[in-house]
């Protein structure tokens, strides 16, 4: 788990991905945004995490060692209603459909633009 001390006002991102290359990239950006991004790379790690330290929105990968991204989903959804979005490489629209009615709030197909990533975190702290 990669972390820093924050500033209690800044929003906290948690970011569930194996790919340590990819988690690495979402982190500088979303640090560049001013956010406090924490990174997981195992599902098996998501829940305790969720439940001891609520985030502000997960950035959730579907496919993962351990709890895959769509149980963490459901499972998150038990209990909170935090933002997720699901960022993943499985792009059939059967897939996104899943994510979306088990409990995603946006899903974002691999590859994407960091910058598109940060876009999306954005929009989901925007007044309304």
């Amino acid at each position: 788990m990669t972390e820093l001390p924050i500033d209690e006002n800044t929003p906290r991102i948690l970011i569930v991905e194996d790919e340590p290359k990819l988690g690495q990239l979402l982190i500088d950006y979303l640090r560049a945004a001013s956010y406090a991004p924490t990174l997981i790379n195992h599902g098996d790690k998501v829940l305790p995490y969720v439940r001891q330290t609520p985030p502000d929105l997960i950035l959730l990968d579907l496919m993962l060692p351990g709890t895959d991204g769509l149980t963490l989903c459901r499972e998150i959804r038990r209990f909170s209603d935090i933002p997720i979005v699901m960022v993943t490489a499985k792009i059939e629209e059967i897939d996104r459909l899943l994510g979306l009615e088990i409990g995603a709030d946006d899903y974002i197909c691999k590859p994407y633009s960091p910058r598109e990533v940060v876009a999306r975190v954005k929009n989901h702290f925007a007044p309304l």
